[in-house]
């Protein structure tokens, strides 16, 4: 809120904390936990697991610094639920720095609940992504929607794109809906 006041009275546009690659871990995790929901599985429990080779991977192994990184990539994914999880049920975050896949980023994450009938379910896979260029498109777009912004005099946090491009925006919309806000907002049909 202080920052976003900051840059409200700056005429500044903002968009968003942490990235959401074009197809990355959390974005597909976030999709899939939100496809059990609208397909009537509970989901009880999660995992995501990231590792790489870039120097923002060895940056976390400063555990302090993984925190935030840790509670982005958390709320994200749980903001598509209707139902808490519960702490212990919930497990996403970098995880370690292997130095030799250079940029490239591994992560694995499992989905574990009960469909109908309480029967279990589960859902595993491994994504691998080159992680810089992964994100490129994003930010440029980012970057476009900010600039708009700014031609057309408002500052502030951009929520539309804020909540389609980034991890941690100020309002959590789902995918389809910050697609579409981000869509009219391009377009000028809304402001922000």
């Amino acid at each position: 809120p202080i920052w976003a006041k900051k840059f409200t009275d700056a005429k500044v546009p903002i968009v968003g904390d942490d990235i959401k690659s074009q197809v990355g871990a959390t974005i597909t995790h976030r999709i899939l936990a939100k496809l059990f929901q609208d397909r009537g599985v509970h989901l009880d429990r999660t995992l995501q697991l990231n590792v790489g080779g870039n120097m923002d991977f060895k940056n976390m192994l400063e555990r302090d610094r993984l925190e935030s990184k840790k509670i982005s990539k958390t709320q994200s994914v749980t903001s598509q639920l209707d139902h808490d999880m519960g702490e212990g049920n919930v497990h996403i975050g970098p995880s370690d720095y292997v130095a030799w896949l250079d940029d490239r980023k591994w992560a694995y994450v499992r989905l574990e609940g009960r469909a109908f009938g309480d029967v279990p379910l589960s859902l595993e896979y491994k994504l691998e992504v080159w992680d810089s260029p992964n994100s490129a498109g994003v930010i440029i777009d980012a970057l476009r929607c900010a600039k708009l912004a700014l031609d057309r005099g408002i500052g502030g946090p951009l929520l539309s794109p804020s909540s389609y491009f980034m991890k941690s925006p100020p309002e959590q919309y789902s995918d389809e809906t910050a697609h579409v806000r981000t869509e009219e907002f391009i377009a000028g049909k809304i402001e922000r």
